[in-house]
C-alpha cells in the first residue's frame, strides 16, 4: 500500500462493501457494476471492498466462476477512478476459506494490485486460537490484512479477546473491521489492540451496522488511572454504506471534525444513531434474521436507478414479507438518509 493510501486508511475512510450487479438472466452485469464504483467514488468513498459478504460468497462457486472477473473489473475501474478524481481509493479484497483457499485468494488479490485483504475466518469454525493465528500469519505474508469479526448470524464465529490480542501483534495487520453486532465482543477487540500496544499501527473500523454512529463517536478508554489509553473507531467498512454513500461519507467527515477538535458530541448524532439503526433493520431485514439483507441493499440501489433489479446468484434470496414496506417507512421517516438528489445529478459513463 502506498503512502497516500496508508494515510487514508489510518485517518479512517468510508468504505462501502460492494454489491454484485446482475442482469435479468442473473449474469454478471459489468456495465452496472462499473457504474456502482463511479457512484461510490463520486460520493466520496475512500475505498471499496470487493468479494465480501455483500458481493455474495457464491461468486466463488465453480458454477458461477466470478471471483476473478469481479476482482479484475473492480481493480481496473477503481484504478481509473483514482486518476479521474485525483485521489487515492483503497482497494480491499475479501479473502476467505481454509488456509489453502485463502492463500490462493490473497495471491490473486495481490496480483491484481489490491491494497489490503479483509480476512474472514468463518470457514475455520473449529480451529483453535493457535491454528487461527498461524492461518492469519500465512495470509499476512502475502498481502496486508484487515482483520474481520463477522457476526454469527451471517456466518461468523466467536473470537476471543486472547485471539485478538495475538492477532494485533501480527506486523502486517493494518486495520480491523469490528462487526460482531455485540457490544461485549466489540470491546474485546478494541481492548486487545490497546493491550497489544498496536493502536498507532492498527486502525479500527466499524462493521456494526446496528450501531454505526455510536461506534464512531465513542472514545474507548482503557487502563488504570494515570496510565489510560484512548482509542477510537475511525472509519466504516460496511454493507450499510453501499447505499446512500454520499450521506455517510459526509457524515464521517463531520464526525472526524468533531473528534479531532475535542468538541462535545451533538445530541443530534445520538438521535441519528438510533434512526440509522432502525433504517438498517429494514434494509438488512433484522426481523427475519437477515434473510433479505442483500436483496434489501439491492432494492435501495434499484429504486435509485443504480441497479436494474434485486437479483442474487441464489435465486431463493429475495425481499422478506413486509420488508419493502419497512424500507418505505424508514425513507419517509428519516429524510436525511437518502442521497437521491445526489444520485440524480450524477453523469455515469458506465
Amino acid at each position: 500500500m502506498n503512502q497516500d493510501k496508508g494515510a487514508l486508511l489510518s485517518r479512517g475512510a468510508a468504505i462501502p462493501a460492494s454489491p454484485l450487479a446482475l442482469d435479468k438472466n442473473r449474469r454478471f452485469d459489468e456495465r452496472r457494476q462499473a457504474g456502482l464504483y463511479e457512484y461510490y467514488a463520486a460520493a466520496g468513498a475512500g475505498g471499496v471492498a470487493v468479494a465480501v459478504h455483500t458481493t455474495q460468497f457464491e461468486i466463488r462457486e465453480p458454477r458461477h466462476g466470478l471471483l476473478r472477473p469481479v476482482l479484475e473489473l473492480a481493480a481496473r475501474t477503481l484504478a481509473g477512478l483514482e486518476e479521474r478524481h485525483g485521489r487515492p481509493i483503497i482497494r480491499v479484497a475479501g479473502v476467505c476459506g481454509a488456509t489453502a483457499q485463502a492463500a490462493a485468494e490473497a495471491e490473486l488479490a495481490a496480483s491484481l494490485d489490491y491494497d489490503v485483504a479483509l480476512l474472514s475466518l468463518a470457514a475455520m469454525r473449529t480451529a483453535t486460537d493457535d491454528e487461527l493465528i498461524a492461518h492469519c500469519e500465512t495470509i499476512a505474508r502475502i498481502i496486508p490484512l484487515i482483520g474481520f469479526y463477522l457476526q454469527p448470524a451471517v456466518g461468523g464465529r466467536p473470537l476471543s479477546y486472547n485471539f485478538w490480542r495475538r492477532f494485533a501483534e501480527i506486523t502486517n495487520v493494518l486495520a480491523i473491521k469490528i462487526a460482531p453486532f455485540d457490544r461485549y465482543k466489540t470491546l474485546d477487540v478494541v481492548r486487545a489492540v490497546a493491550d497489544a500496544g498496536a493502536e498507532d499501527r492498527i486502525t479500527l473500523y466499524t462493521g456494526n451496522d446496528d450501531n454505526i454512529i455510536s461506534d464512531l463517536v465513542t472514545p474507548f478508554v482503557f487502563g488504570p488511572p494515570g496510565k489510560t489509553k484512548t482509542l477510537r473507531i475511525r472509519g466504516g467498512l460496511l454493507g450499510q454504506w453501499s447505499v446512500w454513500t454520499k450521506t455517510f461519507a459526509t457524515l464521517l467527515d463531520d464526525i472526524h471534525g468533531i473528534a479531532d477538535s475535542g468538541a462535545p458530541i451533538p445530541s443530534e448524532l445520538i438521535t441519528k444513531n438510533a434512526q440509522l439503526t432502525d433504517a438498517n433493520a429494514a434494509i438488512f431485514d433484522a426481523s427475519h434474521n437477515y434473510a433479505g439483507c442483500i436483496p434489501g441493499i439491492h432494492e435501495i440501489l434499484r429504486r435509485q436507478g443504480l441497479l436494474d433489479n434485486i437479483y442474487c446468484l441464489n435465486s431463493d434470496k429475495a425481499l422478506s414479507p413486509g420488508q419493502s414496506d419497512e424500507i418505505d417507512r424508514v425513507i419517509r421517516d428519516y429524510p436525511w438518509l437518502p442521497d437521491d438528489d445526489f444520485v440524480r445529478g450524477l453523469q455515469l459513463s458506465a
